[in-house]
């Protein structure tokens, strides 16, 4: 508020004094503007306060310099009081009457009285002089209203403000792009995001809410695009920003970036939801090998996985690897499924006796025709070797 102080200074400077004050009243103000001077202000507010004032008008313009010392010697609640009065008595002059109601406005907002600021600066609205910068006045508005949480009132007197103001700033832009979320408008907060990014790019948050707004709406691959562009400028994304990122390369069907992506966490080698995600992201691409390694990996966490582990060797053809996970499975309702794969293994190893002890064992686990198939045809193998 330094700057509203040395404002005000200005204001009561003794060119500004109004004919209509009395030379007595005059005189005390020169009197208290010298101690004012010489840091005085105790001294300055209590010759003041001791006036014996008869006229309207003195007091008003009294009340209007004993707001400003008060301000100064910070003790605001006196200062809002002697201002309010100042200006509710109506009697001061067009200038000092606009000038008054805006120092009282900008101390009511200064000290958190935020209706009460509203009050006072919207009539300074109606017709603003051209000394004046409209600008800083219909902010302060948006500032208020923002303060009490009166969201499409912000973003009115922004658009006031907007008018004057073609050069974008961040808290304007801030205040906007809060009211918008809070008031839902998605859509419109996009392109505020995106002035924000112009002032701040390396600004994480303006881009992962960007990213955040785009999901909302159903725009995965602007998304993927905002986030990509975001880490290609180094921008510093969090953990969670870079695995979002990943989630979106394998949703938008480019899996293989998304493994790649994933193995940027801090936490790819020892996580075992990431272990997973990244043998899922492996075998979706096709990379067999990088996926049976990510499977092994998954499997020292958690048991459960062997299973992936082994199908995954059996397409690969490592058929004595996979036996070696198959035999270590003992998984409640996949006994079937376990010794239907260890025929297979065996069939390829060429083991077809072995082949046909299990086929018999998933047969007696569960009767399919899977089962019955392959005991019909290793009979019948076991039949032509005979």
């Amino acid at each position: 508020m330094k700057k509203l102080v040395l404002l005000l200074m200005l204001i009561f400077a003794p060119a500004v004094f109004s004919a209509q004050l009395s030379q007595y009243s005059a005189g005390k103000v020169l009197q208290a503007q010298k101690l004012q001077q010489e840091d005085k202000l105790v001294e300055a507010i209590a010759l003041l306060k001791g006036m014996d004032i008869s006229r309207a008008y003195d007091r008003a313009f009294i009340n209007r310099v004993l707001g400003v010392y008060y301000w100064q010697a910070e003790q605001p609640a006196q200062s809002i009081r002697h201002l309010t009065q100042s200006v509710e008595s109506g009697l001061l002059e067009d200038e000092q009457a606009r000038s008054t109601q805006r120092m009282l406005a900008d101390i009511l907002l200064s000290q958190a009285k935020y209706k009460a600021a509203l009050t006072y600066y919207y009539p300074l609205t109606k017709a603003i002089p051209a000394t004046e910068k409209a600008d800083e006045l219909w902010l302060r508005i948006a500032q208020a209203h923002y303060q009490i949480e009166a969201w499409q009132a912000v973003l009115t007197a922004l658009k006031s403000y907007e008018m004057f103001h073609k050069k974008d700033e961040i808290q304007p832009l801030s205040m906007k792009l809060g009211a918008q979320l809070q008031q839902n408008q998605l859509t419109a907060a996009l392109p505020t995001l995106n002035r924000l990014i112009v002032l701040e790019p390396q600004k994480t948050l303006w881009w992962r809410q960007m990213a955040g707004i785009q999901m909302q709406l159903s725009r995965h691959q602007q998304a993927l695009e905002t986030l990509a562009l975001a880490q290609r400028q180094g921008v510093e994304l969090s953990q969670q920003d870079i695995k979002t990122l990943g989630q979106l390369y394998a949703q938008q069907g480019i899996p293989e970036k998304a493994a790649r992506i994933f193995a940027l966490l801090e936490s790819s080698e020892t996580d075992k939801e990431l272990l997973v995600s990244q043998a899922r992201y492996w075998q979706m691409a096709k990379e067999w090998d990088k996926a049976i390694t990510f499977w092994r990996k998954a499997v020292k966490h958690d048991a459960q996985y062997r299973w992936q582990l082994a199908q995954l060797l059996l397409q690969e053809g490592h058929y004595q690897l996979a036996l070696s996970e198959l035999n270590q499975m003992h998984q409640k309702g996949r006994e079937a499924d376990i010794e239907l794969a260890k025929v297979r293994a065996y069939y390829k190893l060429q083991q077809f006796e072995q082949a046909l002890v299990h086929a018999k064992k998933a047969d007696h686990v569960e009767s399919t025709t899977t089962s019955r198939s392959w005991i019909k045809y290793l009979n019948q193998l076991r039949e032509m070797k005979s």
